[in-house]
């Protein structure tokens, strides 16, 4: 296996880390509930994906 021969700087490891940064996922808002949701995914809330009622949801 090949070693690096020389140390690498910490500006060269600091901008290579740089994109290292996780990104927040994109919300959408539910309409009926106006509660965030992920996008082109069933509203676990009511159960409905664009209008019509997809899965049962139990309330408590």
């Amino acid at each position: 296996m090949p070693n690096p021969k020389r140390r690498h700087s910490k500006r060269r490891k600091n901008s290579r880390r740089a994109h290292d940064f996780l990104s927040k996922p994109a919300m959408a808002t539910c309409p009926d509930t106006s509660m965030a949701v992920l996008p082109h995914r069933v509203s676990p809330h009511t159960g409905k994906y664009k209008g019509r009622e997809v899965i049962e949801v139990e309330e408590s």
